[in-house]
This record gives structure tokens, sequence and C-alpha cells, in this order.
């Protein structure tokens, strides 16, 4: 429920992308995020920091948009985001604590270095998402970048965390196999 909750305000940004303009679905793409954060609230009693930040970036970035009537400022925002994820990831790998393990550790046991390397594969599957949407934002027509941000970014990330999953499975001890009795 929470990770369809987190496509609800893009899915608004693409329809009325299609229907109006990018103003009118930047526009509800801040009000649709501000409406996801209570709505988790509500639901979850907590919202996770990067929903926060997240919605501070999509606030300024879109604000700007709307305000300057110069779609750039939304086509930042999508690298800025993957940008910060990448380097979330890469802080944690770096001290020596990754992101990934702590998220999934309780629920997989796998050794130090398997969960390093997932961790060192988000941070390049984040950088280059950041790389990739500024090719298409700022070389190819609008349209286009709003599909690839929508649909492109969307299924390479399910695909990646798919692979990802597969890759663990792969590495999941013999004990963590077996049904516990």
């Amino acid at each position: 429920m929470k990770q369809l909750l987190d496509f609800i305000p893009l899915i608004i940004f693409f329809v009325l992308y299609k229907m109006y303009d990018i103003y009118t679905a930047t526009g509800a793409l801040i009000v649709a995020t501000a409406i996801q954060l209570l709505v988790t609230y509500v639901l979850y009693k907590k919202v996770e920091k990067m929903q926060l930040i997240t919605f501070a970036i999509v606030t300024v970035f879109g604000g700007m948009t709307i305000a300057f009537h110069n779609d750039d400022f939304i086509k930042w925002k999508v690298t800025i985001i993957y940008a910060l994820f990448a380097l979330g990831l890469l802080i944690t790998q770096l001290s020596g604590k990754p992101f990934i393990k702590g998220m999934l550790e309780k629920e997989i046991t796998l050794p130090t270095s398997i969960w390093n390397r997932i961790n060192v594969a988000w941070v390049a599957f984040f950088a280059s998402c950041a790389i990739v949407n500024v090719y298409v934002a700022f070389r190819l027509p609008l349209d286009v970048w709003v599909n690839f941000k929508v649909f492109g970014l969307m299924i390479a990330t399910l695909v990646f965390a798919l692979l990802t999953g597969l890759y663990i499975y792969k590495h999941i001890s013999k004990e963590s196999k077996t049904p516990n009795e």
C-alpha cells in the first residue's frame, strides 16, 4: 500500500500533463505530494526523511517552475533527487553502515561483502539515473522527458530492484532458505 501511495503524485502529474500542460501538472504534483505526506502520516504515524526531502525539493523546484514559467526547474528536480539517493547511499557505504543492509538485514542474512556490493550497485544505479535524466531532459522534447520520468525511470527502478532480489536470493545462506518450523 505504501509503495502505491508513493506513485500517486507521479500518476497525477502524468495525467494532468497529458490533459493540460507542464505547469498545471507541476502544481498538481506539489499538492499531491503534500497530500501523500499527510495520508502517509495518518496511516503509518510516521513520515520518512526522504519523503520530506522529496516534498521540499518538489515544492521548491515545482514552485520555481510555475513562478518563472520555465520547465527546466522541474526537470532538475528529478536529477537532484536521484543524486541525493546516490549520495546518501554512498555516505552510508563510506561510514561502514550500508543503508541497504540496515534496511533488510532483519529479514535477510548476507555477508557484509554482499551488502556492500548491493549498496554500491544502487549508488551506481541512482547516479546513472541522474545523469541519464539530464540528457533526456535537456536534449530531447518535453513529451519524451515526461514519458521517461514517469515510465522509464519507474520501470528501470523496478527491474533493478528485481535484479537485486535475484542477486540476494543467489547469496542467501542455506539456513535462511529453509522454512522455520
